[in-house]
């Protein structure tokens, strides 16, 4: 009875991560890669024939480049070098795979994408926030933090013909 009370102890309480702070230029660099990321794949997207696409992949254009540059500003006041930004090879691979599809399997395709990206961009600027050592990127960080949240609540409004 007690390793089963145990086991379920384990099973109901939620794991603590403790990630290792990141360093300054290590966000803004995953920052960079994944507006990156969200622009061009966007920009894929706006010959959609869903008009929820095609409006989706506007807001993400005029949201990411909005977030790049107040990061840029952000670093620049913290005296952070800031190199181009660069795609991942998942972002790579996610772009190659997007520019292949077609029709409603491509806007599938691009929400899948887009849920994940905005999750793991969430984290970032949400672990930023919380744990970096720069103010500027910090407070940048913090802004950033609801426009991802309303991002998502967008694509759970979204739907295809493919999905």
């Amino acid at each position: 009875m007690l390793k089963s009370l145990t086991a379920l102890a384990l099973v109901a309480t939620p794991a603590i991560v403790m990630a290792a702070p990141m360093s300054d230029s290590a966000y803004v660099m995953k920052a960079g890669a994944s507006d990156l990321f969200e622009i061009q794949s966007a920009q894929l997207m706006m010959d959609s024939q869903n008009p929820q696409i095609h409006d989706f992949a506007t807001t993400m254009v005029q949201d990411h480049t909005q977030s790049t540059a107040d990061v840029k500003a952000a670093a620049a006041e913290a005296q952070i070098m800031v190199t181009p930004p660069k795609l991942m090879p998942k972002q790579v691979r996610d772009i190659a795979a997007l520019q292949k599809a077609s029709g409603p399997a491509r806007d599938a395709l691009y929400i899948k994408q887009q849920k994940m990206a905005h999750q793991e961009a969430l984290a970032l600027h949400q672990g930023y926030a919380s744990n970096g050592k720069s103010a500027p990127l910090k407070a940048v960080a913090a802004k950033i933090v609801p426009v991802i949240q309303h991002h998502i609540e967008m694509l759970g409004t979204m739907s295809t013909g493919a999905m």
